[in-house]
């Protein structure tokens, strides 16, 4: 049976709480819109309470960070035993966990960045890794504490205090920044970001941070290989529903130079999100998005 009722779970805790709410609250009117009896759920520690509480015949999982899609709220879930949308608890950890995944993506046979995991006193101290590399935190979203640090650096980057005590260092991979979302198992389509500096926060998420040509003017190899590679980490990291792979491809290498960056389990779903965007190409609207990912919920993920 389609749910009728359902509980759309929004900000939470994580770093990217006010993407979260965005998200959210998007979501949750194109349900209205298509007929649905929604209740927006500011996720807290009280969650399971409060679902208990509620009985919703679904769960659309809007979080977004650590705790929202690393397996955690996804557990809860499942205790409840209340279905919902995205990935389940293994494939959410394994996802979040950048350096993981990757371990998950070379064994499928797929091109990453070799890349280590510092302690972020020693990554300030020194450059553990030639230059030109990146920093970010292992388990954490959209951009979040990233760093680049070039060639013509003078010295290791000084992150800020409030970034985890390990980090990820990756070498840097340079080109152009492509996305595919996949949709159960369809690959919608390849978007080529376009950006005047890094792919930052901002830049994601900021009015006119970034533009996006949909779909991407790349060889047809290159967009079929995305396809391609976006399906095989889906299914390597076991996602359900909807998730996004990003890419970096070095045109000046061809084939070769396209490189899988990581896997998103919960894409977002704002005004200048990719996902969304890519469905109206391929002519799926946002309510209906929204509404597959609804009908698609299931318990146990």
């Amino acid at each position: 049976m389609t749910p009728r009722t359902v509980a759309v779970l929004l900000g939470g805790p994580s770093a990217e709480r006010e993407v979260s709410l965005d998200t959210g609250h998007a979501c949750a009117a194109a349900l209205r819109e298509t007929g649905f009896e929604v209740i927006e759920v500011d996720a807290g520690p009280d969650l399971s309470a409060v679902l208990s509480n509620l009985k919703p015949d679904a769960v659309l999982n809007c979080l977004h960070g650590r705790w929202g899609e690393d397996g955690c709220v996804q557990g809860i879930l499942e205790w409840l035993g209340i279905p919902y949308s995205h990935s389940g608890v293994l494939a959410s950890a394994l996802a979040m966990d950048k350096q993981r995944s990757k371990d998950v993506f070379r064994q499928a046979g797929l091109p990453v960045v070799d890349s280590i995991i510092a302690r972020a006193d020693d990554v300030r101290a020194r450059h553990v890794m030639a230059p030109p590399y990146v920093v970010k935190p292992n388990n954490e979203g959209s951009s979040v504490g990233v760093y680049l640090v070039e060639k013509d650096n003078n010295g290791p980057p000084q992150l800020d205090d409030d970034m985890p005590t390990e980090v990820m260092v990756e070498t840097y991979a340079p080109g152009r920044e492509l996305t595919t979302t996949v949709m159960g198992d369809r690959a919608l389509t390849v978007t080529d970001i376009l950006t005047t500096g890094w792919y930052d926060y901002d830049a994601k998420y900021k009015e006119g941070g970034s533009s996006h040509i949909v779909p991407a003017d790349v060889p047809s190899d290159i967009f079929d290989l995305c396809m391609d590679y976006a399906l095989r980490a889906h299914a390597a990291l076991g996602c359900r529903g909807v998730s996004r792979t990003d890419f970096r491809w070095d045109e000046s290498r061809g084939v070769d130079g396209l490189i899988l960056l990581e896997t998103n389990t919960q894409p977002g779903m704002t005004a200048t999100s990719l996902s969304p965007e890519q469905a109206q190409a391929v002519g799926i609207s946002f309510e209906k998005l929204c509404a597959w990912m609804v009908e698609d919920a299931s318990c146990p993920r």
